[in-house]
Formats: C-alpha cells, sequence, structure tokens
C-alpha cells in the first residue's frame, strides 16, 4: 500500500516542505484501512503477554525464600510485561483491540484490575489528550505540563520553585508513580470533565485494590505482597511517564494556539518516533510509532509498525533513540519565538 504524499523537510523539523502534504485529509485516509482489530491477533497477544506475566509473578513469589535481589531482578521483567498490559488497556480505550466496544470495554475493564489504573476514569483523560494534542489552549490532560516561556516568567518565586521540581527528570521519574497510584489515579482531579460513571470508576479501582491486598495478603502475607507488586508497579509505572514524556516532549515539537493548530499537524509534528530496540518496541506495543497512533488512535498496536513500512510518508518524522532520548530530559518551557523548547538555563540566558 504504497501511497506518495509530499512529506516533511527534515532541514526544518518545525515547518512543512515548501512543498505541502497535497490534502491533510489524503493523509488520514492513508491511516482508515490499518484501523481494524483482528481477533486472532489480539487474542494471541493476551496469551503472550498474561500467560508469562503470571509465571514471572509466580517466579518472584518462590525466590522470596533465597534473596530479594533475585526477586527484584525478576520484578524488572515483569514490569516490562505489566507496560504490554497497560498498552493492551490503552488500545481498547480507543476500541482498537477488538471490533465489539463492547468486548473492548470488557478486556480494557479487566487489564485495569492489573494496572490499577481506572479504565472509564483514564480513558475520557487520555481522550483528552488526543484532542488537544499540542494546542496551547487545551492543555492539562494525560500530559505533562508545559508553560510557554512568558506564562513561566510570570509565576511568582515559589511556582518557578514548584515548575522547575516538576519538570525535573529525577523528581517525575522517582514521584511520578507515587503521585499516580496515590493521588491522581485514585482521585477525580477535575470533575467537571468527567462523567458520573468515571467517578464510579475510581471507586470502584480503589476498593478493588483494597481487596487485592486484602485477599492476596491474606494468602501470602502481607510483605511478601508488597515485595513483589511494589517494584512491579513502581518500574512500570517510571517506564509510562518516561514514554509519555519522550513521545511528545522533544525540543522541535509542535505548540500552537487554538487558532493555528491543526489536528494532522500535532500527530506529525508534536508526536516523535521512538526507535528502540525490538525488544523493548514488543514490550511497549510499537506505541514508538506515537505520529501514526495520534494521527489515528484506532489502530491496533500491533499494525502501527506495518502502517510505518507501508507508507513513506511517515518515515520524515522527528526520530528519537535512547540515547538521544536522555537530551530532551532537561528542555522544559516552550519558546513561541523559537518555535522549541528550551531548557531553564537557555531560558534565563535569553529572557532575564
Amino acid at each position: 500500500m504504497d501511497t506518495i504524499i509530499t512529506t516533511f523537510d527534515l532541514n526544518s523539523p518545525t515547518t512543512f516542505s515548501s512543498q505541502p502534504i497535497t490534502n491533510e485529509r489524503e493523509l488520514l485516509s492513508v491511516v482508515a484501512p490499518y484501523a481494524k482489530p483482528e481477533i486472532l491477533k489480539s487474542l494471541w497477544q493476551i496469551v503472550n503477554t498474561f500467560s508469562p506475566f503470571f509465571g514471572i509473578v509466580y517466579l518472584m513469589y518462590l525466590s522470596l525464600a533465597t534473596t530479594y535481589w533475585v526477586t527484584f531482578g525478576l520484578s524488572i521483567v515483569a514490569a516490562l510485561f505489566f507496560v504490554r498490559i497497560f498498552i493492551m488497556q490503552h488500545d481498547a480505550g480507543h476500541y482498537a483491540f477488538f471490533k465489539s466496544n463492547t468486548w473492548n470495554d470488557r478486556f480494557g475493564y479487566f487489564c485495569s484490575l492489573f494496572t490499577m489504573i481506572p479504565y472509564y476514569y483514564w480513558r475520557r483523560q487520555h481522550a483528552l489528550h488526543h484532542a488537544g494534542n499540542g494546542n496551547l489552549d487545551r492543555r492539562g490532560h494525560g500530559d505533562m505540563d508545559v508553560y510557554t516561556v512568558d506564562e513561566y516568567l510570570a509565576l511568582t518565586k515559589s511556582q518557578k520553585i514548584y515548575y522547575r521540581l516538576y519538570r525535573n527528570p529525577i523528581v517525575f521519574l522517582l514521584f511520578g508513580p507515587l503521585s499516580l497510584f496515590f493521588y491522581i489515579n485514585r482521585t477525580c482531579t477535575d470533575p467537571k470533565v468527567y462523567s458520573a460513571r468515571d467517578k464510579r470508576n475510581i471507586w470502584m479501582t480503589n476498593l478493588t485494590i483494597l481487596a487485592t491486598f486484602g485477599v492476596i495478603g491474606y494468602l501470602i502475607g502481607y510483605g511478601a505482597f508488597l515485595k513483589i507488586a511494589a517494584p512491579i508497579y513502581f518500574i512500570s509505572s517510571s517506564l509510562g511517564i518516561w514514554l509519555f514524556y519522550i513521545q511528545h516532549q522533544f525540543e522541535h515539537t509542535y505548540w500552537r494556539p487554538n487558532d493555528e493548530w491543526s489536528f494532522v499537524r500535532a500527530a506529525m509534528q508534536g508526536s516523535s518516533l521512538y526507535k528502540l530496540p525490538k525488544i523493548l518496541q514488543w514490550f511497549t506495543g510499537n506505541i514508538g510509532f506515537h505520529h501514526i497512533h495520534h494521527l489515528k488512535p484506532g489502530i491496533p498496536n500491533y499494525k502501527l509498525e506495518k502502517c510505518y513500512k507501508e507508507n513513506p510518508a511517515f518515515h520524515d518524522v522527528f526520530e528519537v533513540t535512547l540515547w538521544s532520548s536522555l537530551k530532551t530530559m532537561f528542555l522544559s518551557v516552550w519558546d513561541p519565538k523559537q518555535e522549541r523548547l528550551i531548557s531553564f538555563r537557555e531560558l534565563k540566558k535569553l529572557y532575564t
């Protein structure tokens, strides 16, 4: 399915080529055929993810009789499978895992019993993220907060300190998982945005967590349960936060006010192509092809790479590797004049 569509100018990553895409609707039409779940592939993904996950968790339990270093080492592998379970929940939330919306909701809810992320609540939050990705007037849903230069300079001293801490990678990778578990996914942060079902979903998830802790803790010991569950959740949450961060927070990303904003451009310019080693690409459910995912969220994770390979139009986008992604960690403020993210050090040099 080769399609000839003019793409971006690599020498100018923040703008379209002088020969623009012939039609943005045409680009959307390219991805549409891939948004068809295949039941056998979805079922196989369930088997090849949940089966090894349960096996590793059981080995973690057995390893508690030896040294905890073995348990912790196994928790890293389990956390990778945990990320993959969340990717399936994520796909279900986009109605991209099964053809039936009902079965997507049922399966997404089932996954949430493991990820401890309220399915309906998170689904709405994530939909708002997709609707406002790269839109300066619709920030604040499902992504890290980003301030413009003028907004940052207008903050009080204490607000600047808070924002600096919030954007510090040590803080958001180490304390972010705790915030997700104990606050963000346990309470309704903006009641006006969410439905009654979303709010009930939060409390049902909270009760499920308490029941799980109570029952499994009673069976194997509360200390043993925490030694198994805590590192899995913490490591997987840190990985999830990093994925969300790097797929939108890079130097030449896309932010525009609402009257200049374009859904297609936000997807293609505001979402990175995260080139991971094959094994990590598998564990993360191909989410590194993030520009395609944002262009058509209904594409199942197992079809994203196929869409990328078959359509050269998706090749000329901002690429990030494991190594180059580390260089983005201290880009924290959006500079509308330069149309790029800058560091606090550069902001101080240029504007204070």
